[in-house]
């Protein structure tokens, strides 16, 4: 087992350390006096999940209110020319056409997924009434 000055000419060696103070305080954690786990062994404080880390959530009556206005509204024009790319099996063209409505590729790419999954909805609904 490593300790004390073998560990800090172990570490001037290996690597090109000025602060030979700080690495002669440091406790030793575990049987590894190097490594990832060294130090003095502590317990983790269990916090619970920041109320901000929920941004951007779906909730319940978000999800309603959305299916009610696109149940209402229907598409938009370049949402269904998207939809036509996407029927021919043009899934690159389509993201590149979406891109160029919306603005990002992130979103793009959610709303290409999201008109994929409409049409394969659809598709399912035809397969069924047959």
């Amino acid at each position: 087992m490593l300790c004390g000055h073998n560990v800090v000419r172990l570490l001037l060696n290996t690597r090109e350390h000025h602060d030979v103070s700080a690495l002669r305080n440091m406790a030793i954690r575990y049987p590894m006096a190097v490594g990832l786990n060294k130090g003095h062994p502590v317990t983790k404080n269990v916090t619970a999940p920041k109320h901000s880390r929920r941004r951007g959530r779906l909730t319940k009556h978000s999800k309603f209110v959305r299916d009610m206005i696109r149940e209402v509204c229907g598409f938009a024009p370049y949402e269904r020319r998207a939809m036509e790319l996407l029927k021919v099996s043009k899934d690159k063209r389509a993201l590149k056409f979406i891109k160029k409505r919306i603005g990002t590729h992130i979103r793009a790419k959610r709303k290409r997924e999201e008109l994929s999954n409409v049409l394969a909805a659809m598709r399912k609904a035809a397969a069924k009434k047959d």
